[in-house]
């Protein structure tokens, strides 16, 4: 029902030398583990920590849902279709490429940045991009994302607090701070649960914790 995958587990990336440093939680690039490709509809989960000053240059991308959550710092995010934004802590950016599209990430302020980001398959191919940025979601709010069959809540835990785990064919929960309970695991900063059909689970927060939680359907997606 729970596959627990241990932060201290993810593949790293990155370049050193240019003030990079990417923790893959999925096969990614010269990365590959068969075992190792997805968990329905998501395909990656990165966490990415850039020095001030460093960045990915412009680079491509197709047939993708790209969902940012900014731990801390500022990221600069400009692309193809003309869209040139600051994504702050609290803020939630989706980049759909659908048919192509270029965008550059940096860490343009003086203090480091660090994020999430997660790729998900769309169910269909093709179209046009979309870009948004949601400015301070809501603790627990769902933001859906059609394409791809997925609803994403961000949960900001106090200390003692708890929420239920959405009964799904697939949840993937990551925690981004603190520590949680989830059906008997113990879940730090880092960890991810990746559930199959589970029902009545909760995660619980003894000192707090902030966590990302996708609820997806029965089968993976293919683009």
């Amino acid at each position: 029902m729970i596959q627990v995958r241990r932060g201290e587990e993810r593949y790293r990336g990155g370049d050193a030398d240019a003030g990079i440093e990417s923790l893959h939680a999925f096969s990614f690039g010269s990365h590959y583990d068969p075992d190792n490709l997805r968990f329905g509809a998501l395909i990656a989960c990165n966490e990415e920590r850039l020095a001030p000053g460093a960045g990915f240059d412009a680079h491509p991308h197709r047939d993708t849902e790209i969902v940012t959550w900014v731990v801390e710092g500022e990221l600069t995010h400009r692309d193809s279709t003309g869209h040139a934004t600051t994504v702050r802590p609290g803020d939630l950016q989706r980049l759909s490429s659908a048919g192509g599209v270029r965008h550059v990430e940096r860490n343009d302020g003086a203090t480091p940045l660090r994020f999430v980001q997660m790729w998900l398959t769309p169910h269909t191919p093709g179209g046009e991009p979309e870009y948004e940025v949601v400015r301070g979601l809501p603790e627990g709010a769902p933001y859906a994302l059609p394409r791809a069959g997925a609803t994403l809540r961000v949960h900001r835990l106090r200390a003692g607090g708890r929420t239920a785990v959405p009964e799904a064919a697939r949840v993937h929960v990551r925690v981004v701070r603190g520590a949680v309970r989830l059906g008997g695991e113990e879940l730090a900063a880092g960890d991810a649960g990746r559930i199959s059909d589970g029902k009545g689970l909760e995660l619980v927060a003894p000192a707090g914790a902030e966590c990302l939680v996708w609820e997806m359907g029965a089968e993976p997606v293919h683009g």
